[in-house]
């Protein structure tokens, strides 16, 4: 039997129209392949390290395999642009931190739009730094060390590794009127390092100092989030040291292409939410100092809007700029 022409227009026609379906028609049998996650810094840090957490616990839950893929550069942007340019089918997705996301479009030209280009999946955790001093300096309090530093402004040092932190300690010194100098380290590690040889008196910790605040070799003077945190309950908040106000918080979150089908998104969110309510990814997360979230793209949404508007106002009244 042949076909007629107005049979193969119809055909035609019926296979145009499968391909222009809405996505979610499409969606409904994600995934079917295995998945790339995208970590925008090198292997071995802390984002790599919650990355293999979840891309494990991921794989049981969608029945794929998920496959860490380190792509470090240009203070996460590297990574981003790898996953903002990605075809959108839930296939690539994206482990990024908050800086990346919310502080470097104020501070440089990006490639992408973390707001248009990428699509909020679920933020993962919650984290914060600690503020340290060397044991030598003669502060015991966040405003003792104020104090100290009111008193000889421009005599006190502080070590960062990163322009997130840098930002964070400029926050807090806009805040309480002190002039404390920055002195660049190429890490975190080593920035810790400068405050345990006494080189310079403070600097903001992502909890890596904890080894040594039990030696008594560095002191902690606040966690700079708005509540105590559980792995140092002894250890005020920055609210509770008389600075409300001056939170430093931080995050981890997933992020998918920007035009990739709401079904897909709604899937991995799902997903997210199942693994971080896990009791030993819970335990293992809190190990590690973060605070387990597992929230809606809706509330990633909301987050990255308003620490976006947030960090460029802080960025516009400090004039801080990348060294």
């Amino acid at each position: 039997m042949r076909f007629t022409t107005l049979s193969r227009r119809c055909v035609a026609l019926i296979a145009l129209a499968a391909a222009l379906l809405p996505s979610g028609v499409r969606a409904q049998d994600y995934p079917a392949k295995p998945i790339r996650m995208v970590v925008p810094f090198a292997p071995g840090g802390t984002t790599d390290v919650l990355a293999r957490i979840v891309a494990e616990k991921l794989q049981q839950v969608l029945k794929q395999p998920v496959v860490v893929d380190s792509r470090p550069g240009a203070n996460g942007m590297l990574g981003g642009d790898t996953v903002a340019k990605a075809a959108p089918d839930g296939y690539t997705i994206l482990l990024t931190v908050a800086s990346a996301q919310t502080l470097n479009p104020s501070l440089y030209k990006m490639p992408y739009d973390p707001l248009k280009d990428l699509a909020p999946i679920s933020q993962v955790i919650n984290a914060t730094v600690l503020m340290v001093v060397n044991s030598s300096v003669p502060a015991k309090t966040v405003q003792e060390f104020v104090a100290l530093a009111k008193a000889q402004p421009g005599k006190l040092n502080y070590a960062y590794g990163t322009s997130g932190l840098q930002l964070f300690v400029e926050t807090f010194k806009a805040a309480t009127g002190t002039d404390i100098v920055a002195v660049p380290y190429k890490g975190t590690s080593p920035q810790l390092s400068a405050v345990l040889s006494g080189e310079v008196a403070m600097t903001m910790d992502p909890f890596t100092a904890i080894p040594h605040i039990k030696t008594g070799k560095v002191r902690p003077l606040a966690v700079m989030s708005a509540n105590r945190f559980p792995s140092l309950p002894d250890v005020p908040s920055i609210a509770e040291a008389g600075y409300p106000g001056v939170e430093l918080n931080s995050w981890l979150a997933l992020y998918a292409p920007g035009a990739t089908p709401k079904p897909i998104i709604k899937t991995l969110s799902e997903a997210v939410v199942k693994i971080v309510a896990m009791p030993d990814v819970r335990e293992r997360l809190l190990s590690l100092n973060y605070i387990p979230v597992g929230g809606t793209p809706e509330q990633l949404m909301r987050l990255s809007v308003d620490e976006t508007a947030k960090w460029a106002k802080v960025v516009k009244d400090t004039g801080f700029k990348v060294d």
